[in-house]
């Protein structure tokens, strides 16, 4: 049983982590106001953009026809499939990190299982220990976000030029991206979506503006700009979302450490109690004692 001197040592040990786990649960929370409105910001304008490019891809030779970007048409083989995994630099923010990954082995496992050659492209650096353990020797390249306080267009655009070469170089055919899309503070969804090639939803052309359009340029220039363009706007989004995701999940799990360590200080200071209550009731019954004999 502990002394009344570790119990005492102990409650204050706690006390003082229960005040950092407010503090971080108090600066997650206003970061995730600003982080909610970017990422709902975000959504409109990337899922628009997806769908003009779909639709004038769905229009173009049934997007695979000749003199086609390969960003849309692809390199004709899907032997090789690269998942670009949205991590967080920093831990302390419940299953967000850890979600992303288990979403990211499940599909590599399922494309190992077809015979697939599988690759995998970081974001951040707190998935590389257990992808790099799970699937040694298959990072290809990592893109060091350490230095960045808030995502920016600039890095999903590095990411997204990046990504572009290693394509027409010829290192992948199929690119995914792994991301966790913020739904509210208590829920975030691991989310899977291929950014290369472009995905044309079966009904492309149903969706499209009912209105004859005509383009100026012609529609493969314009499809030609867009293509590099959906695919940076897609990255960014994702790490929009990811990091609206990653103040969610860090205001909630600084919530339960700071509720967690409340009900330990409760047990530990009853403890204390009890003890100390023992050692009065001891030594007044040695000094009752002591009287008696004399």
């Amino acid at each position: 049983m502990a002394s009344l001197k570790e119990l005492k040592i102990r409650i204050g040990s706690v006390k003082s982590t229960q005040k950092i786990t407010k503090a971080k649960q108090m600066v997650a929370a206003a970061k995730l106001r600003k982080a909610q409105a970017a990422a709902e910001a975000a959504r409109p304008y990337s899922s628009r953009l997806e769908a003009v490019v779909a639709s004038l891809a769905s229009k173009i030779a049934g997007g695979s026809g000749e003199g086609a970007s390969p960003l849309l048409a692809g390199t004709g083989k899907d032997d090789v499939h690269l998942l670009v995994v949205a991590n967080s630099d920093r831990g302390l923010a419940g299953a967000f990190n850890a979600n992303i990954v288990k979403a990211a082995r499940a599909k590599a496992d399922e494309l190992i299982a077809q015979g697939k050659t599988v690759r995998f492209y970081l974001i951040g650096r707190k998935g590389r220990p257990v992808i790099n353990r799970t699937f040694p020797g298959m990072i290809v390249a990592q893109f060091d976000t350490t230095g960045v306080k808030e995502p920016g267009f600039n890095q999903a655009s590095e990411i997204a030029h990046e990504l572009t070469d290693m394509y027409l170089n010829g290192k992948f055919d199929v690119a995914h991206l792994f991301y966790s899309q913020f739904k509210s503070a208590l829920a975030q969804i691991p989310t899977e979506q291929q950014i290369i090639p472009v995905k044309i939803p079966a009904d492309a052309d149903r969706n499209a503006i009912g209105a004859t359009v005509e383009y100026e340029p012609s529609e493969e220039a314009i499809l030609d700009d867009l293509l590099p363009r959906n695919v940076t706007v897609q990255i960014f989004k994702a790490l929009l979302e990811n990091n609206a995701s990653e103040q969610g999940a860090s205001m909630t799990a600084m919530d339960n450490a700071t509720r967690n360590a409340g009900d330990l200080i409760n047990k530990l200071t009853i403890q204390y109690n009890r003890s100390r209550q023992a050692a009065i009731t001891t030594e007044l019954v040695e000094i009752i004692s002591g009287a008696e004999a004399l």
